[in-house]
């Protein structure tokens, strides 16, 4: 049964999700604040984004290549 953190918790991953998906050059706080926070299903969302932004990028962050690696 969710409970209300789970609830909240929720709506920060996708909130947090959703700006580092829609920036150009996400906040490494917010995307190291996902990654603390995220389960399974939500790790492979974060990471189909990421990969997402470095394939659409013609010079793709270092940090953003070693986030997706390390996840792999």
């Amino acid at each position: 049964m969710a409970t209300d953190e789970d609830d909240v918790r929720t709506q920060l991953f996708d909130a947090l999700l959703s700006k580092v998906e829609n920036d150009p050059y996400p906040s490494a706080t917010m995307m190291d604040l996902i990654e603390e926070m995220a389960d399974d299903e939500q790790r492979a969302a974060y990471c189909r984004v990421l990969l997402d932004k470095v394939q659409g990028d013609t010079f793709p962050s270092l940090d953003l290549i070693r986030r997706v690696s390390e996840m792999a």
